[in-house]
């Protein structure tokens, strides 16, 4: 049965509700909330006296406790409950944490807020939406997990210069305050009226015993996925969270003009998931992953000449493309391989070992920076990670999921 694919008037509706509630949903729990907050970070350097390393670190700790805790959990609930419960307490999370975050001035208060920052992430950012668009969306999948996913370049080219306008009128925590209220007001409204699927898969996807996930942790797949997924994430998340920092404190730009630069990356990935998504419809979803890693371990080394303007207008431009398609095509590989209904709880451990990763790189560039006073071994750590995540997507079939035992043969 293809689940999420419905007839008729109501099931248009019914979609186009879906892909809309995914757009405004990763709009504010990644377009705002992931992004949006290493903006903060230098501006807490300053005025907190904290290192780079300490500001990255709350990333880093409440991923780490988070991720692994709750990440196949919420997989586990979505397969078996449906997306919505989790996406609401999931966006009321992240509104939380960065008005919490902005109050925060000594290091136990700033991890438990970003706790519950990644809380948000878990239960209201890629997994639930990701789910959402499977069950609604067949043939077109592609194509609405590209369009959902241009929330996550919205909200991050938003971000940024929303924080810049605000801090400079209200000050930074106030400009925390206020996008935190933002997320809330934006995301919440739809995620509230939206139904799990269309009616004819509702009771098929949610009352029926979910399919056993045990024959897929045996495939090579699955690990050169997850590895693939982890290196390529580790490099994206840790250029991203150390990316202000470095242009603010070490290249000395001023804040608007790293306000317009990260901008003009987010805009760009817009254009990159709408490509990306285009090409996952009609070519092999493999040979679109492995661009996508690609562009994001050929536009790192261009930070080593930050200095030249137009090295970082290229960088904006080949790292844009990749981020663009990084995040939106693992749901997309994932569903290929293994199908929809196990996708919650596949998601569910792949993105927890995203996690990890996206906790871990960020950190590790930072503490390399405070070691050495440069950036360069920890760029050099990134463009080894994504040319490995490049390396793992290479080594994937084009598709497993006939080669999964059958029934008979799970004993």
């Amino acid at each position: 049965m293809r689940v999420g694919v419905g007839t008729g008037d109501s099931a248009r509706v019914g979609q186009a509700l879906a892909a809309a509630t995914a757009f405004f949903a990763l709009f504010s729990i990644v377009g705002l909330a992931l992004y949006g907050l290493p903006f903060f970070y230098d501006f807490m350097v300053r005025d907190n006296g904290w290192t780079r390393a300490q500001v990255t670190s709350g990333n880093a700790l409440s991923k780490l406790i988070v991720g692994p805790a709750f990440g196949f959990i919420a997989g586990w609930i979505v397969d078996r409950f449906g997306p919505r419960r989790l996406m609401l307490a999931g966006i009321l999370m992240g509104g939380f944490a960065l008005m919490g975050l902005s109050i925060a001035r000594t290091m136990p208060l700033f991890y438990f807020f970003y706790l519950f920052n990644a809380l948000g992430y878990v239960c209201g950012g890629p997994l639930p939406n990701q789910v959402l668009l499977s069950r609604w969306f067949d043939r077109s999948r592609g194509k609405a997990m590209g369009f959902a996913y241009l929330g996550i370049g919205v909200g991050g080219a938003a971000a940024p210069l929303i924080a810049d306008w605000l801090t400079s009128h209200l000050g930074w925590p106030g400009a925390l305050r206020v996008l935190g209220i933002l997320m809330i007001a934006i995301a919440l409204p739809f995620a509230f009226v939206v139904r799990e699927s269309s009616s004819g898969a509702v009771a098929t996807v949610v009352r029926q015993e979910p399919a056993a996930i045990g024959p897929v942790l045996k495939t090579r797949a699955f690990y050169l996925l997850a590895i693939g997924s982890m290196c390529s994430i580790a490099a994206v998340g840790g250029t991203m969270q150390n990316l202000k920092l470095f242009l603010s404190l070490d290249v000395h730009l001023a804040q608007g003009d790293i306000a317009r630069l990260l901008s003009l990356v987010l805009v760009v990935s817009l254009a990159g998931r709408l490509l990306m998504g285009w090409l996952a419809d009609r070519f092999p979803k493999k040979k679109v992953m492995l661009g996508i890693y690609l562009a994001v371990a050929a536009g790192i080394p261009l930070l080593f000449f930050a200095d030249s303007r137009p090295a970082l207008y290229l960088f904006a431009a080949i790292f844009g493309i990749g981020l663009g398609g990084d995040y939106m095509i693992i749901p997309l590989m994932a569903a290929e391989l293994f199908g929809v209904r196990l996708l919650g709880r596949v998601m569910g451990i792949v993105l927890t070992a995203d996690g990890v990763a996206e906790a871990t790189a960020p950190l590790l560039v930072a503490a390399t920076r405070d070691a050495t006073r440069s950036y360069a071994s920890g760029f050099m750590i990134l463009i080894a990670f994504a040319a490995l995540g490049a390396v793992a997507v290479a080594l994937l079939p084009q598709g497993t999921r006939q080669s999964l035992p059958k029934p008979e043969e799970r004993g």
